[in-house]
């Protein structure tokens, strides 16, 4: 990044203060004084995260089962944004399961129903919020959403089986020869080949423990093997961002890698399990001592840019836990323990309940993922990463 690029980047920051609500200031004033020095622990953050998750199913703007996608600090609650929702099941009746919680995991259902009700005839799923346009069937949103009827399946039963071979199929069948999907690109990011979509490959992999026969976890592997030509020898992937192909967010650097990973996982090929330790173990160089990761790296792996992007850090924390619980080596725990224990400290347990447990999309607020905005895949990879900790540290894979 020049120096032009610089300033006209604090030049949008300082406009943007000028004209912010009440609340927005004193959140980026709070952000400029620095992370709070206390540490809630993983317990208390996962609860309080959930409880986010809920009030964002019940403040989404339509009330349709849905979880909003965000609330910001400067336009309030959004509409249910599909994609997400999707895998935000998972992290519901995981915890409903951990802690009995019948009502959580009718709020899961839920949001399994209200996504049934949205799926197009093909299978596929749109991109964007539920009030987006144009509305289309979009890859990547349905991988997420697959991930979503797996766990409904899993945990329901078969109400959600044909959702959910649907959504398979469509994926598995719109798969170029060569493993890259190309047909049903998001409309609401820069065009070109993704990378990340290793991730949506979890989701046929989820699929195909489900239903071993229909050549889903054949498509993800394929999939996931394309991705692999786009990774560096250092671990860095090409084609691997939303918008800035150079400097890719840690938010799909840990897509990349979790799908990765999931795919040794399914397949045991331990030629994958090399490639995500390639890539995890240069995170490692990454990490400061605080836990800070930069929001986007480079291709040498250095941060672009000043902020931090929340989601990306407990999703590669995520990325350790799995990768430590598999190959035993403590660096993966020691880094991981450090990123949550980083965004921990940026989750508010007091105050206004539309932010109390929610996860910022960068920090300080004001960075440019998710300026201003409390997201909601944020609080579920949240969740998530505190889960893995609780369990890695009570010695459970």
């Amino acid at each position: 990044m020049g120096l032009k690029d610089i300033a006209s980047r604090l030049k949008e920051r300082y406009i943007d203060e000028r004209l912010l609500p009440e609340e927005a200031k004193r959140q980026l004033q709070l952000d400029r004084s620095g992370l709070p020095v206390h540490d809630a622990g993983p317990a208390a953050v996962a609860a309080a995260g959930i409880e986010w998750l809920k009030r964002s199913q019940d403040m989404s703007i339509y009330r349709d089962g849905g979880s909003a996608r965000d609330y910001s600090l400067i336009k309030g609650w959004s509409s249910s944004y599909p994609e997400t929702s999707g895998y935000i099941i998972p992290t519901l009746i995981d915890y409903a399961d951990r802690t009995n919680d019948q009502a959580l995991a009718d709020r899961a259902r839920g949001m399994l129903d209200w996504l049934v009700s949205i799926q197009f005839p093909e299978g596929g799923f749109m991109g964007g919020k539920v009030d987006a346009s144009p509305r289309v069937p979009v890859t990547f949103n349905t991988g997420q959403i697959l991930i979503g009827l797996a766990a409904g399946v899993r945990r329901f039963g078969d109400a959600y089986r044909a959702p959910m071979n649907m959504a398979a199929a469509w994926l598995r069948d719109s798969l170029d020869a060569d493993g890259c999907w190309r047909k049903h690109a998001t409309p609401f990011a820069a065009p070109g080949e993704k990378a990340y979509e290793t991730h949506v490959s979890w989701g046929l992999f989820e699929a195909a423990r489900l239903e071993p026969n229909q050549g889903f976890g054949e498509a993800g592997i394929k999939q996931v093997r394309w991705a692999l030509t786009k990774q560096a020898d250092n671990g860095w992937f090409a084609s691997n961002c939303l918008s800035s192909p150079e400097e890719p967010l840690t938010h799909t650097v840990g897509y990349v890698l979790r799908g990765v990973i999931e795919a040794y996982r399914f397949s045991g090929d331990e030629a994958l399990l090399i490639a995500a330790q390639r890539t995890a173990d240069a995170l490692l160089k990454v990490i400061e001592s605080d836990g800070r990761i930069g929001g986007q790296l480079d291709k040498n792996w250095r941060p672009t840019v000043d902020w931090v992007c929340l989601t990306g850090s407990v999703q590669i924390a995520a990325c350790w836990f799995l990768l430590y619980s598999i190959t035993g080596k403590v660096e993966y725990a020691d880094a991981a323990k450090m990123a949550n224990r980083y965004v921990r400290r940026t989750v508010h347990l007091t105050g206004n309940p539309d932010t109390v447990g929610g996860c910022r999309g960068a920090f300080p607020v004001n960075g440019e993922y998710g300026p201003y905005e409390y997201l909601n895949w944020a609080a579920k990879f949240c969740v998530d990463a505190q889960l893995m900790e609780i369990a890695s540290d009570s010695g459970v894979a």
